[in-house]
């Protein structure tokens, strides 16, 4: 305990402070005493002078003894000397102590960092509204002693050390600074062969130099702290292990790692301050106990040791510069005119600030009759002056005035001159002549305007000043700040006189991942542009974990950024992902993947190949630990080489893989780690079988032996050495695939609660200053409790609040703050939905599928710790509120994912994996693709449709040419196929010839040509019931169909033209029972043998051009042709070539609909027959069915517009044919003939 000291206070009124021998006992005191201030505002201090400085650890305070009288909130001060005081911040930015809550009570604080310091003021900030400020104080510590230096800018000192005979492997140094001063040189050691280490401030940072001389790239520069030159002490330390390197500045630790030819410095002289000639600025100020290894150099100074000679003074002066902080928007500074006789005037002043508005000065022109106003706008100093009758006169000066820099600016007017100075000789100055005298009678206000509406002296139409003003001059005097703070000359409100409460909030950087900082006076921003990470510090990843992750939203084989730990350290990096199969592939590239002949060197026996891959080591670790299976091809071919075995049976060639600098392996691809064998040893398919390895049978013929290496721990392959590649004869070459890894481990790992009393707990979540929290679940339950962890007082939730709402909150230290998201539909549908959670220092955010983030800020001060001790609870809660019950999946904090999965396995009422994921994710199985149940996933079956890849999205296309066909014949199980697609509930008997109805059919394919006229389509019946779609003059759309086959057809025709322009035209043909649908397109062409002769002229032509994705129900001929074709009924002649002509109709757009029913026409009923038939020059399918309605869609590509007017057609009334149940829309146009029909779409 502190003992009783040196007690001053402001306006004293009841003065009795108590300091208690021994710890506080936290009982009430006897008899009546504490300080009570005359007036009860917060300009009001207490001031304790502890004789000394002292190493403070605590306060507490009481109120004023048997009475009403007891603070709140107050502030913490510290000082050196008494000026200059330092306000005490709890977790770097919260300035106010909670007080007491009755007269009776202590309420002890200790500080989280302690303080050295010989004076300590308490400023009350709220007190008890139904009594005054009361206070009894008390503080804890010990004294504490130190040896110092004085520096003037001219001095130093200069220690010569005797060098070691060896190096050491660890060394340290450590010292403390004061200065005023921004820049200057503290510390110069330079050690043998050329090492040298530098400390120097630079504009009030402390950068840290470390080099080699005689090498110029080993070079080492960091920069930490900020605002250093501040007049207050700033600890510093450097520690050196090995190659690791810690440097400490204050709170803010920086760790890298220096070469080897750097590994310890061995100084044999350390500079401290300048020396005559030195490069370096001169550092003026303080230094306190600076230490190397052990050893004070201080006392070698004062002992005056033969190795130390410098010129110091071992005292520190503390110069006297009095600064006043403008806190807010009601702050302001107004002082009285001094030389009131002056023909001009004359104002300067320093500032500094993070903001690039704000005023500094304002005062009126004599008599009224005009304004001048100096202020800050865009970081420039700028001077406006108003006078009635003319025009405004402007003025600007300096630049980037918000670095938090002191700065000077000076005003002078006299002589019919005016001038405006920025940073005196070193900076930039504006000048005017004015017409008029620039001059006041009256005051001079700073940094703002009082606050009442009826004062009129001060205007202010700019932003107030919020920062930090020293060194006032009025007339060249200088003005005396603790006179204002005394209240004996001017007036203020809401100023910290003698002090700079400026805080450098970039310093250290909450912006994570590289994000830039920048910041005002009251907060900062990050721009995370560049970084591949987004949120207010720039915390959560923008890219998927995995090509799992990218597949899963629907896209396709590309190059992808890949970020495998999300939010944490390593960085994303651009792989190419393999979706093209049902294992998505992440590949990793290396130098050289290529088949590669030996070329063996006269001088070297052996060829060593090192291979350097895309992936940073980090992220390669990372990729395999994620993924469930990885591999890597490796191959030796080779003549008279041998691979792994000598006739000493030592290896003659081996590869070096696995996690670091990799370990040996000489079992080859396909085999088993440590077997030295090959894989066809496993197969038993060695060419010969006393070896264990093709190569090893010294063959002079070519032989290879190859394989996959699939054990994760011994990728990747680093290196490759072969041994037997100099002997005459010997040829070789090898290959080194990719690294291919699949299945993220993350992405399914589920658990089922199926209880709400059930619950898995983990480890405390880690998440002081960020945290984010990302998980999917699923369930049939309106709430439910999905995550909690709980501190003392702090706690983190989130929860499902209702069917449509999720709820995330928690608490740091400065109450409950809660963020929600309501969802448009309820969320209890069993089907998967994202919630993704983050909590960082300046805001909360809360996102719900692909809903927007809804976000909530930070109080501004505030705490920012999250404290969190006990365990996790998932699924459930420890303060007992209702447990969550269903499916909750890939939940990751901080981009590491929990392994669910295994935790259920061994809980009571959790089961591990969560199946049914069709229901989220099968709108993902496109055209036609049916979605598979998998255990941990899920996978779309594209047998029925037309085309293929993982989601069914990838067309199968080729390319015809006018001889080139294609034949596709049914079986008696494509008919039943058929009959199941058309959801007939009739089934065919087993004859062949038995009658069928089809009642739905769906024809789809895509063309692109320049041909016309052409055939695009024919479907016919064995009795020569068709419908075509063809091309005609002038490359216009036409429908043929013919349901009834002693009738003539009827003919649709299109007012779409040039549709043969080499561009992409998909067509879409549907009928449901009777009712046909027809939406305008641009289409392809198809032809056939025993046409009508028109038809029939026009198939002779053939067909050149590209057809895509051809669909007749669930079967796929041109699928089938390319894909399957020993499998399928087809049979093709001429070249058909598969290509990439087609395209995704699903990107199509811009289609109009029509719709119109067929004229008196029903569905036909025929026999069936097992023949086929060819559509010549494209593609033939025979159903033998008659199509009785159909509907064409097609959409223009490269923006080509495609309209088309909806129209109506006459047909027979639905009283008229009681088999149709038709519903027309269409309008009629009368027709040629009676029995044929012209349609215009």
């Amino acid at each position: 305990n502190i003992l009783n000291r040196k007690v001053n206070s402001q306006f004293l009124w009841l003065l009795r402070v108590f300091f208690f021998p021994s710890p506080l006992s936290f009982s009430l005191c006897p008899g009546a005493g504490g300080w009570s201030p005359l007036s009860s505002d917060r300009y009001q201090w207490l001031e304790v002078d502890l004789g000394g400085r002292t190493r403070i650890t605590a306060v507490a305070t009481q109120g004023r003894y048997g009475s009403s009288d007891w603070q709140t909130a107050y502030l913490l001060m510290f000082s050196d000397a008494g000026h200059n005081w330092k306000q005490y911040r709890q977790e770097g930015s919260i300035g106010a102590f909670a007080g007491n809550s009755n007269a009776d009570s202590v309420v002890q604080h200790k500080l989280q960092h302690q303080v050295i310091a010989r004076y300590v003021r308490l400023i009350p900030l709220n007190w008890n509204p139904n009594g005054r400020i009361g206070l009894r104080l008390e503080t804890y510590g010990c004294p504490y002693n130190s040896d110092v230096l004085s520096f003037n800018g001219q001095s130093s000192l200069i220690y010569r050390l005797t060098p070691r005979p060896r190096q050491m492997s660890s060394e340290s140094i450590s010292l403390k600074f004061k200065t005023l001063k921004n820049s200057g040189i503290l510390l110069h050691a330079e050690g043998q062969n050329g090492h040298s280490l530098t400390l120097e401030l630079e504009k009030g940072k402390l950068q840290f130099l470390y080099l080699l001389l005689l090498s110029p790239d080993s070079r080492y520069l960091v920069t930490l702290g900020s605002l250093l030159d501040d007049q207050h002490w700033h600890h510093v330390a450097v520690e050196h292990h090995s190659n690791h390197l810690k440097l400490t500045v204050d709170k803010s630790t920086e760790h890298f790692i220096v070469s080897a030819c750097l590994c310890t410095l061995s100084p044999v002289q350390m500079i401290l301050g300048a020396q005559q000639g030195f490069s370096y600025t001169s550092f003026y100020g303080c230094l306190e106990n600076p230490v190397y290894n052990g050893l004070n150099l201080v006392d070698l100074a004062k002992q005056k040791d033969q190795r130390v000679t410098g010129n110091v003074t071992f005292s520190c002066s503390e110069p006297v510069f009095v600064a006043t902080t403008f806190t807010g928007p009601q702050s302001f500074l107004r002082l009285p005119r001094i030389d009131q006789s002056s023909l001009g005037i004359s104002v300067g002043l320093q500032f500094r600030t993070w903001n690039k508005a704000g005023l500094l000065l304002t005062f009126e022109l004599p008599n009224r009759e005009g304004r001048v106003w100096l202020y800050l706008s865009k970081a420039r100093a700028h001077l406006q002056i108003h006078k009635s009758g003319r025009a405004p006169l402007e003025l600007n000066a300096g630049s980037a005035l918000n670095d938090g820099q002191w700065h000077s600016v000076d005003l002078i007017s006299g002589g019919g001159r005016l001038t405006i100075t920025v940073d005196g000789d070193e900076g930039a100055s504006a000048h005017a002549s004015p017409s008029f005298l620039i001059t006041t009678g009256g005051h001079i206000f700073f940094g703002g305007c009082p606050a009442e509406e009826n004062s009129q002296e001060c205007l202010n139409p700019f932003k107030a000043f919020q920062g930090c003003m020293r060194l006032l001059t009025v007339d060249n005097r200088p003005v005396d700040l603790i006179k204002v703070q005394q209240r004996l000359i001017g007036n203020y409100s809401h100023l910290q006189i003698d002090m700079c409460g400026i805080i450098d909030r970039c310093s250290p950087s909450h912006c994570e991942h590289g994000g830039s900082c920048s910041q005002s006076w009251s907060t900062f921003h990050c721009n995370c542009s560049g970084t591949g990470y987004s949120g207010a510090t720039c915390h959560s990843s923008i890219y998927e974990q995995s090509c799992e992750a990218y597949k899963h939203k629907g896209n396709i084989s590309g190059y992808y950024y890949i970020d495998v730990d999300s939010s944490g350290p390593i960085k994303p990096q651009l792989l190419y992902c393999n979706m093209t199969e049902d294992n998505t592939w992440m590949v990793i590239h290396h130098n050289n993947t290529d088949l590669t002949r030996v070329q063996p060197s006269p001088e070297v026996n052996t060829h060593v190949v090192h291979f350097e891959y895309a992936s940073d080591e980090e992220q390669l670790a990372a990729i395999i630990s994620l993924s469930e299976h990885c591999e890597q091809e490796i191959a030796y071919h080779c003549r008279k080489s041998r691979l792994l075995t000598s006739p000493e049976g030592s290896p003659l060639s081996w590869w070096v893989g696995g996690p670091g600098v990799g370990q040996m392996h000489t079992h080859w691809g396909g085999a088993p780690p440590g077997s030295q064998q090959c894989a066809c040893s496993l197969q038993n398919n060695c060419v010969d079988s006393r070896y264990h390895c093709n190569c090893d049978a010294d063959s002079n013929e070519w032989t290879n032996d190859s394989g996959l290496l699939t054990h994760k721990e011994t990728l990747p392959v680093r290196s490759l050495v072969l041994g037997d590649i100099q002997r005459p004869g010997s040829e070789s070459t090898y290959k080194v695939g990719p690294l291919r890894c699949h299945g993220d481990k993350n992405v399914w790992n589920a658990a089922f609660f199926d209880k709400e009393t059930s619950y898995l707990h983990f480890p405390t979540l880690h998440g002081e200053l960020s945290a984010d929290i990302s998980f999917l679940f699923k369930t049939t339950s309106s709430s439910g409790v999905f995550l909690e962890n709980l501190g003392i007082k702090d706690f983190i939730r989130i929860e499902l609040n209702s069917s449509n709402e999720v709820l995330f909150s928690f608490d740091v230290g400065n109450g409950p703050l809660e963020v929600s998201v309501k969802a448009g539909s309820p969320l209890n549908d069993n089907r998967w939905h994202r919630i993704q959670a983050e909590r960082n220092v300046k805001e909360a955010s809360l996102r719900l599928d692909e809903l927007p983030a809804v976000t909530q800020e930070a109080p501004a001060d505030g705490h920012i710790h999250l404290q969190l001790n006990s365990q996790l609870f998932i699924g459930g809660t420890a303060s007992r509120q209702k447990g969550f019950r269903g499916c909750i999946r890939s939940l990751q904090l901080n981009g590491v994912t929990l392994d669910l999965e295994e935790r259920a396995k061994i809980t009571p009422g959790v089961q591990a994996g969560c199946p049914g994921h069709c229901s989220s994710y099968g709108s993902l199985c496109q055209n036609q693709g049916r979605c598979v149940e998998r255990p941990t996933s899920f996978s779309c079956d594209c047998s029925s449709s037309a085309y293929t890849g993982p989601f069914c999205n990838k067309e199968v296309s080729a390319s015809f040419k006018s001889e080139t066909s294609v034949t596709y014949a049914f079986k008696e199980q494509m008919v039943n196929e058929l009959n199941r697609s058309s959801s007939s509930s009739s089934s065919f008997p087993s004859s062949i010839y038995s009658d069928i109805t089809l009642k739905a059919e769906n024809v789809s394919l895509s063309f692109r040509t320049s041909q016309s006229p052409a055939l695009l389509l024919y479907v016919s019946s064995y009795h020569r019931e068709y419908f075509a779609v063809l091309l005609s003059k002038p490359d216009k759309l036409e429908v043929r169909y013919r349901l009834d086959s002693s009738k003539d057809a009827e003919i649709l025709r299109s007012k779409v033209k040039n549709l043969a322009d080499r561009q992409l035209h998909v067509i879409t043909i549907s009928r449901l029972a009777d009712v046909v649908s027809i939406l305008c397109a641009c289409l392809f062409s198809i032809d056939s043998e025993g046409l009508d002769p028109d038809l029939a002229q026009i198939a002779s032509l053939g067909f050149t051009g590209c057809l895509s994705a051809v669909f007749f129900n669930s079967i796929s001929p041109l699928k089938a042709a390319l894909l399957h074709p020993k499998t399928s009924p087809v049979t093709v002649t001429g070249p058909l070539i598969q290509s990439i002509c087609g395209f995704t109709s699903a990107n199509l757009s811009h289609a109009t609909e029509t719709t119109h029913h067929l004229s008196g026409k029903r569905p036909l009923v025929n026999a069936i027959r097992s023949d086929s038939a060819l559509i010549g020059g494209v593609i033939a399918v025979v159903i033998f069915v008659t199509v009785s309605s159909l509907a064409i869609m097609a959409r223009f590509l490269y923006r080509r517009k495609c309209t088309c007017q909806r129209q109506e057609v006459k047909t027979v009334k639905p009283e008229d044919n009681p088999e149709l149940p038709f519903r027309s829309r269409i309008t009629s146009q009368n027709g040629p003939t009676e029995n044929q029909k012209e349609y215009f779409i």
